[in-house]
């Protein structure tokens, strides 16, 4: 079989797919307003979070002696502007790497879960919707290998 081209209809055929997964993917790129910053609460939403994680941090036995030397005006400004970063926002992460700030803190598995529960239980409490919140952790998820156990 040939199209109208002289080429064969397959190839004509996955052309014609390429082009419209192309186009399709174009057209479900998220606009700004849609950006998982926003979907946050953008500047002030991020602030909240970061504000309520810590008040969880500092209730929680279990991690709370992992930031006992830790200038917290400096980790609260970091954690803003990465999750600034991570979520899409006009921020740029000024701190060093994840490997880099964890090391000598020997943080476990199960000190690395409370901070993620933390993270749910305040977006739950701020009405971030369950997509946003799972789109931030899969954001986060990777830094699992670059803070545990250094």
């Amino acid at each position: 079989m040939v199209n109208f081209s002289g080429k064969p209809a397959t190839s004509f055929l996955l052309t014609f797919l390429a082009s419209m997964l192309l186009i399709t993917s174009c057209a479900k790129t998220p606009q700004p307003a849609d950006s998982l910053y926003q979907q946050l609460g953008a500047a002030a939403g991020l602030e909240q979070l970061v504000d309520g994680v810590l008040v969880e941090i500092e209730r929680d036995p279990q991690i709370v002696h992992h930031f006992k030397d830790t200038d917290i005006a400096r980790f609260r400004r970091l954690l803003i502007e990465q999750l600034c970063q991570l979520s899409g926002g006009p921020c740029q992460y000024t701190g060093a790497t994840m490997q880099e700030s964890h090391t000598g803190f020997a943080i476990t598995p199960a000190d690395f879960d409370n901070l993620v529960n933390h993270f749910i239980k305040v977006m739950t409490a701020q009405n971030i919707p369950v997509a946003s919140q799972n789109a931030l952790l899969a954001k986060l998820a990777p830094m699992y290998k670059d803070v545990i156990n250094r």
